[in-house]
């Protein structure tokens, strides 16, 4: 965990979050922020910076973060329809530099999204 990380944080239960889902390695919260009408992010416990961060030893917590990610789509009524959006760098629009993903729908999502 790095001690500055505003999710590492949250993990830690030093700021409260509105949980969607936790175990030991995987948290689920809504976005203080929807840019959709719903909106949430995974992330895993673990600290990585983000996606270019990776090593080949995340590969299988990422993969549940997308596992787990595409089941709370479905359990909040997007199932049908959802974005799935990963930031990596400031020029990417990445403000919390521990790695997230963004599950977003409600609504009908436009291309290109940038």
């Amino acid at each position: 965990m790095d001690a500055n990380c505003l999710f590492c944080k949250i993990i830690r239960g030093d700021i409260p979050a509105k949980k969607l889902y936790e175990n030991d390695e995987v948290l689920a919260f809504w976005d203080i922020s929807p840019q959709a009408p719903t909106h949430f992010l995974v992330i895993p416990k673990r600290h990585i910076a983000g996606p270019a961060a990776m090593g080949g030893e995340d590969e299988q917590l990422i993969g549940k973060v997308m596992r787990i990610g595409a089941r709370l789509a479905t359990e909040n009524g997007i199932g049908d329809g959802f974005r799935i959006v990963f930031n990596n760098g400031l020029e990417a629009g990445q403000t919390v530099f521990h790695i997230h993903m963004h599950i977003l729908g409600g609504r009908r999502m436009n291309w290109p999204p940038g």
